[in-house]
């Protein structure tokens, strides 16, 4: 049984969207692949972790969670009930959901009721019970309904590509995620790979505890210090491929520039350096002549371009 999702991000269940996106953050942080190479333990924790803020970042899934547990995380009805009144919108032509975690839900809401003979069950309400004809002979079975669902792809996975595993009808699925995908985009996984049904994949992008996105470009903030700033230096950082570059930051480098790394970003994009410099103050009265001496040898009016001067 997977553990409470709020207990895995560390927060309450009355925790705000702000609480909830922090906490995901911390441990995406901490436990991310690129931190942590090799080590199963801290790959098992950023899933989990992944898995829970995906749930809890989404307002409908949130509510379906704190009202049915695990139970209701796949389901795909809406809320308050639809046809014939049951919660979650269960009607003819309605949205569909995956049986076994429709049965499940049920259970939950009704009680047991689905043994053989019970009378009234899951199969009973929803017509999933072996239908017969005059002859009494069992008639054919209608195509199997689409399946639509949700699958939650890692930044990096959804950059450079790779497969992602989801659960459909009880069996595990290899689907490979196309480089350079984008949040929101649909995926079909065809009946011959299920053994059931098509299935329609929306993707959900986790977001990257450093990088940003903007379009196939990246974006990766890089803190420096006043005097690196001022007489330049280099720093090694991370690409989205997971190698990692020494660059030259050039002196003079003012907070907000970019530096360009060519082809570095997602399906020939371009990985932009933004410089953030980090000032402190002058620890003692000999810091601050030298800062007080050295703004005397290099004037510069720094808003002389500002428009509400």
């Amino acid at each position: 049984m997977p553990r409470d999702h709020y207990e895995v991000l560390g927060v309450s269940k009355s925790a705000s969207d702000d609480e909830i996106k922090k906490a995901y953050r911390k441990l995406a942080g901490k436990y991310h692949p690129d931190r942590n190479p090799g080590d199963k333990d801290a790959e098992a924790k950023f899933k989990e972790a992944s898995a829970a803020y995906e749930v809890l970042s989404d307002k409908e899934k949130r509510q379906k969670y704190d009202t049915f547990g695990h139970a209701g995380e796949n389901f795909q009805g809406g809320f308050p009930g639809g046809s014939g009144g049951f919660p979650g919108g269960f009607h003819a032509g309605g949205q569909q959901v995956d049986p076994a975690m429709a049965e499940e839900l049920f259970r939950n809401l009704f009680g047991g009721g689905g043994g053989p003979g019970a009378g009234g069950g899951f199969e009973d309400l929803f017509g999933g019970g072996p239908k017969r004809g005059r002859s009494g002979k069992r008639a054919r079975s209608a195509p199997a309904p689409d399946i639509e669902s949700e699958v939650t792809v890692p930044f990096d996975t959804a950059a450079t590509g790779g497969k992602v595993t989801i659960a459909v009808g009880g069996r595990e699925i290899e689907v490979r995620i196309p480089a350079g995908i984008t949040d929101g985009k649909r995926l079909r996984v065809p009946a011959s790979a299920t053994g059931t049904a098509d299935v329609y994949l929306r993707v959900k992008v986790d977001p990257h505890p450093y990088f940003t996105r903007d379009g196939n470009d990246v974006l990766l903030e890089v803190p420096v210090g006043i005097a690196e700033a001022i007489l330049g230096t280099k720093v090694e950082v991370p690409t989205v491929d997971g190698t990692r570059l020494t660059v030259k930051i050039p002196p003079g480098a003012s907070g907000g520039s970019r530096i360009r790394l060519r082809g570095k970003g997602i399906n020939g994009g371009d990985q932009y350096l933004i410089i953030k410099v980090i000032a402190v103050a002058a620890a003692d009265e000999r810091s601050r002549e030298l800062i007080t001496e050295f703004a005397q040898l290099n004037p510069q009016d720094t808003r002389a371009n500002v428009l509400w001067k």
